[in-house]
């Protein structure tokens, strides 16, 4: 088994994906794609597979970055190692073009 447990699809990007489940309180090393960088970060919240982990501190209102785009925006202030998911951010997929 990896000993990453979540990617960074691009440098700039605000989180992680997790590979693996992920348990609150967990110290988890993820590595970015490109670059082969490894990051560790402490996990605030139990986060499932596919989920995302944040590796920057985003406040209320601010976008997230995630393969280098915009992918929405924070709902509420987000700490390094936070769960990012439905409950803190609201998606920008739909607001394209507006």
């Amino acid at each position: 088994m990896s000993s990453h447990k979540f990617l960074m699809h691009e440098a700039e990007d605000y989180v992680g994906v997790a590979v693996q489940d992920i348990k609150a309180g967990e110290e988890v090393m993820g590595v970015d794609l490109h670059g082969g960088k490894e990051f560790r970060v402490k996990s605030n919240h139990d986060i499932p597979l596919g989920h995302k982990i944040a590796l920057k501190p985003v406040k209320k209102g601010e976008v997230v970055i995630k393969y280098g785009e915009n992918v929405g925006n924070a709902t509420q202030d987000i700490a390094v190692g936070d769960w990012v998911h439905t409950h803190n951010l609201k998606t920008g997929r739909w607001n394209y073009g507006n």
